[in-house]
């Protein structure tokens, strides 16, 4: 069986802004003992850009 956990996260508002806290969360999730499995866009602006997300992970229970 599989567990998963979901973390929000917001994206920055500037195009090609750079971003570290994805790196972050990963990395405390990968240490926790779970594997980064993808993400879901949460919120997205009305020009198709992505505003927000669920970063999802999954470890074996």
């Amino acid at each position: 069986m599989k567990k998963y956990e979901y973390v929000s996260v917001h994206v920055g508002r500037f195009i090609g802004a750079k971003s570290e806290e994805h790196r972050q969360i990963i990395d405390e999730y990968a240490k926790k003992g779970f594997r980064y499995v993808g993400y879901i866009p949460t919120v997205i602006s009305d020009y198709g850009k992505i505003k927000d997300m669920d970063l999802v992970f999954e470890m074996d229970v």
